[in-house]
C-alpha cells in the first residue's frame, strides 16, 4: 500500500507541475471573469461527476467567501437544481440539462465555465454552444488535448494528463486559483 501512495502521489505531482506552464491560461480566464463580474454579470458553471462536484464548489466559494469577507460574487453551478435536471432530463434528453439552463438564465456578458475532464462532455458542449448563441464569453477547465472543448472557449486551462483523478484533482487547485485572482481582480479583498 505505501508504494501505492507514493507512486500516486509522485504522479500528481508531476502532473500538476506541468500544470505551472498554463499559469497564462489560468491568467486569461481569471480575466475573462473579473471582467464580467466588474460589468454585472456572473458566472453559470456546470460539469458532470467529479466536474459537478468541483462547479458547486467554485460557485460556493464566490458566493460564499474564499479568502476573507467580502460581498457576495454572482456564480450559479447549473449542477445543483434536481428537479430541473431531471425534469430537463427526462423532457429533453440528458444532454440539454445545461443547455437549457443556459437558456433560461444566461445574459450576453455573462460567462459560462464548462468544465470537463474530457473535453467531450455532450451536455457540456451543448451548454457552450447555447452560450455562444446568447453572447456569453466561455472558460473551459478540460485535460488531456482539451477535446472538442478547447475549441469552444474563450480561455482554456487544459491539464496536460490523461488520467482523469489528477485531471481532476488539478482542477480543483484552478478553481481555487480563479477563486482568489477574482477576489483579487475585483479588489474584494
Amino acid at each position: 500500500m505505501q508504494q501505492f501512495i507514493g507512486s500516486y502521489i509522485d504522479a500528481h505531482q508531476e502532473v500538476l507541475a506541468k500544470l505551472a506552464a498554463s499559469a497564462g491560461d489560468i491568467q486569461q480566464a481569471a480575466e475573462r471573469c473579473i471582467a464580467a463580474l466588474a460589468n454585472g454579470h456572473k458566472l453559470l458553471i456546470c460539469g458532470n461527476g467529479g466536474s459537478a462536484a468541483d462547479a458547486q464548489h467554485m460557485a460556493a466559494e464566490l458566493v460564499g467567501r474564499f479568502i476573507a469577507d467580502r460581498p457576495a460574487i454572482a456564480a450559479i453551478a447549473l449542477t445543483t437544481d434536481t428537479s430541473a435536471l431531471t425534469a430537463i432530463a427526462n423532457d429533453y434528453g440528458y444532454d440539454a440539462v445545461f443547455s437549457r439552463q443556459v437558456a433560461g438564465l444566461a445574459n450576453p456578458g455573462d460567462v459560462l465555465i464548462a468544465i470537463s475532464t474530457s473535453g467531450a462532455s455532450a451536455s457540456v458542449l451543448a451548454a457552450c454552444e447555447q452560450a455562444r448563441e446568447l453572447g456569453c464569453g466561455i472558460v473551459g477547465l478540460t485535460g488531456r488535448d482539451g477535446g472538442a472543448l478547447k475549441a469552444c472557449c474563450d480561455a482554456a486551462v487544459v491539464v496536460p494528463a490523461e488520467d482523469t483523478a489528477h485531471i481532476q484533482e488539478c482542477h480543483i487547485v484552478v478553481v481555487h486559483l480563479l477563486c482568489a485572482l477574482i477576489e483579487q481582480g475585483l479588489e474584494l479583498v
